[in-house]
């Protein structure tokens, strides 16, 4: 079914994102893979291309651009491409609309002209190692200590945390008056900040997840990132978006893992047949090419709704669910096709399996997201 979601632009700029991962990022996955990090060069060519927070007004390093399609665009052609790291998501996806709306005309000025550049690599801090999906459940403390905060506690599950030279720190305010919670900006190098160990991940292991650790550390008042008290709605705010870019993620990579299981299905023979023409496999596949199909119609509602900032944080719940279980269930499927080689890892399937699972589990869980559903239904 033909899209009607983008315009020319949109079009013409896939083809530079496109061109730019084959030649730079693909050739490299294996790399990263094994070395379980993405080097900070390429993140600088990126940005150089205009593929960094390119939300940002002109003056600090970007293109002024309020679409969301363009970020669509890189999402897909990530997974379309196969190219490693969240790293795109996060910055231009999570972070960056924290940067540019809550944030100070100085914070903005201190921090985005290196996050434009790609010499500044964000990250932001929410999960705890007794906390996931509750974000209400943050132990992490920020105490008022009457010129200064004083940020304690750590956070886990931390993407770039290895390399990240900013981070926010999502915290519970401890200070007369203010209740609630804060975000607080973090740099590399702060006294009291210290990294754990690089978390041995099952899947999407080019990409640095880390532990974080705070102790009394100290955080100037022009770090607050946005009001005191008020982190949890800001939080809650922005998490629609995330979560639909976790799924404009999972139809892209369920459709990349249709194209290259029927390429396979088509030359792989079994008893004198090619394996796709058996009528199980035939209408396991038509199945799954048509749940896809119908994914894609509604994450294209969800993506028009969110450039006309309409999407609704039920409307996000329910794509994010419904389409990163999709995404498991047809690579999966597409894996048992491969036989065998499919858990080869030289074999692009696998690297898809394993990179899949995640994504029922971040952005908050398919349990958590069925319960927003469900409390936006009266229940």
């Amino acid at each position: 079914m033909r899209r009607t979601v983008f315009e020319p632009e949109h079009d013409a700029f896939r083809e530079s994102v496109r061109g730019f991962l084959m030649k730079e990022a693909v050739p490299r996955t294996e790399e990263w893979e094994a070395n379980g990090i993405i080097d900070r060069a390429f993140w600088r060519k990126a940005a150089a291309q205009g593929f960094v927070a390119f939300q940002a007004p002109e003056e600090l390093g970007g293109a002024g651009i309020d679409d969301f399609r363009f970020n669509v665009v890189i999402d897909e052609e990530a997974a379309t491409t196969g190219a490693a790291g969240d790293g795109f998501a996060l910055v231009n996806d999570i972070v960056a609309p924290y940067l540019l709306e809550l944030t100070t005309d100085e914070q903005r000025q201190a921090w985005m002209p290196g996050v434009t550049s790609g010499d500044i690599v964000p990250a932001i801090a929410m999960s705890e190692p007794g906390t996931g999906s509750d974000l209400r459940a943050i132990a992490s403390t920020a105490t008022w200590r009457g010129d200064h905060w004083s940020l304690t506690g750590s956070k886990t599950f931390v993407t770039s945390g290895i390399q990240a030279d900013l981070v926010l720190v999502a915290a519970r305010i401890v200070r007369d008056g203010v209740k609630g919670m804060g975000l607080f900006a973090v740099e590399a190098g702060a006294d009291g900040f210290t990294r754990g160990r690089k978390l041995d991940k099952v899947g999407r292991k080019a990409q640095d997840t880390a532990e974080l650790f705070f102790d009394d550390v100290t955080v100037a008042p022009e770090h607050l990132v946005g009001e005191a008290g008020r982190g949890l709605q800001m939080l809650m705010k922005n998490l629609p978006q995330e979560r639909l870019s976790i799924a404009v993620t999972a139809v892209a990579s369920a459709e990349r893992a249709l194209a290259i299981t029927l390429e396979y299905v088509r030359g792989r023979n079994a008893f004198g047949t090619p394996i796709g023409s058996f009528q199980a496999n035939r209408f396991s596949l038509a199945e799954a090419a048509t749940e896809v199909a119908v994914a894609r119609v509604y994450v294209d509602r969800c993506i028009e709704a969110a450039v006309d900032h309409t999407l609704t944080a039920d409307e996000a719940a329910g794509a994010k669910y419904w389409t990163t279980e999709l995404q498991w269930r047809v690579i999966d499927l597409c894996l048992q096709l491969h036989g065998g080689y499919g858990y080869m890892e030289e074999y692009e399937i696998a690297r898809m399996w394993r990179d899949a699972r995640v994504q029922r589990i971040y952005g908050g869980t398919t349990e958590i997201m069925k319960e927003i559903v469900g409390r936006s239904m009266g229940l």
